[in-house]
């Protein structure tokens, strides 16, 4: 998850940002922190050429540094800022090779479940993406609200229950990168992370294919029952039975997840892990 290892145009502008945001608030903090140096060194009491000015009251000169850096600075750090989230607008297309794969992927508690509905199928806490391709994210939360972040190759953007957030995004490089829940939602969520895996456009028809053969499957019952609070460490695919299950889901056809419940039981969840209470 190294930020200054972008994978994909997205990632890469939002490093870009932040090595020019930090750049720019050096600008200040190096010139303070010799200036401290210098002042403490000049003005010991054991140099003679120090001098004390009691009446000292107001020197332009000095007003005009102390308030032209930082306005400049803030000047600079806004440019920036506005600049790049237009650019960088979650919504905005993002060109790519190859034909684009939509994906609406639903935060829950504590796990990430990810519907391709063109394909008909579905994985949970891995997404398998063809390299190059735009990739259209469509997100909701099936519970609290999260955030869902690929430090490599997208960037950061929240999913809220009973609403659809957008992103694009495009890997250019193969490869398995993590995915993480970037909100605080509860006691699964240290674990609450995914896998990216970027495979060949070519390799990817014959994912989905693989994927469609699963005796899994996954409709308004069984996502009730996956939704329970648990945290699941197996990578499980499912076979979508209804392709509408994403719009009930953030139609509140579907209700959101229950919250946690006290128990004494060791229940086990839908696919097999051991529920966290």
């Amino acid at each position: 998850m190294n930020l200054f290892d972008p994978q994909g145009p997205v990632a890469a502008a939002d490093s870009t940002i932040l090595i020019d945001s930090v750049a720019i608030m050096l600008a200040i903090v190096i010139p303070t922190i010799i200036a401290i140096l210098a002042f403490a060194y000049y003005f010991r009491s054991s140099n003679p050429r120090a001098f004390y000015s009691p009446d000292f009251a107001y020197s332009g000169r000095i007003e005009l540094v102390v308030w032209a850096i930082p306005t400049l600075t803030i000047i600079l750090l806004g440019g920036v800022a506005w600049i790049g989230s237009h650019q960088l607008d979650p919504r905005a297309p993002v060109e790519g090779t190859g034909s684009p794969v939509r994906i609406q992927a639903v935060s829950l508690d504590w796990k990430w479940l990810f519907i391709y509905p063109d394909q008909g199928i579905a994985t949970l806490n891995s997404m398998t993406i063809p390299v190059g391709a735009p990739i259209h994210l469509e997100l909701t939360s099936g519970s609290v609200m999260s955030a869902f972040f690929i430090p490599q190759l997208a960037s950061m953007i929240y999913t809220m229950n009973g609403m659809v957030t957008r992103l694009n995004m495009r890997a250019d490089q193969e490869g398995t990168f993590k995915g993480v829940a970037s909100q605080f939602s509860g006691d699964g969520f240290p674990d609450m992370m995914f896998d990216v895996h970027v495979i060949s456009p070519l390799d990817f028809p014959n994912w989905v294919a693989k994927a469609a053969k699963t005796d899994r499957v996954l409709n308004a019952d069984s996502f009730r029952q996956l939704s329970r609070p648990s945290v699941e460490t197996v990578n499980a695919t499912f076979r979508l039975e209804d392709p509408r299950l994403f719009e009930d889901l953030a139609t509140h056809k579907i209700p959101p997840a229950p919250g946690p419940e006290v128990t004494t039981d060791a229940a086990e969840s839908y696919i097999g892990a051991p529920n966290v209470r």
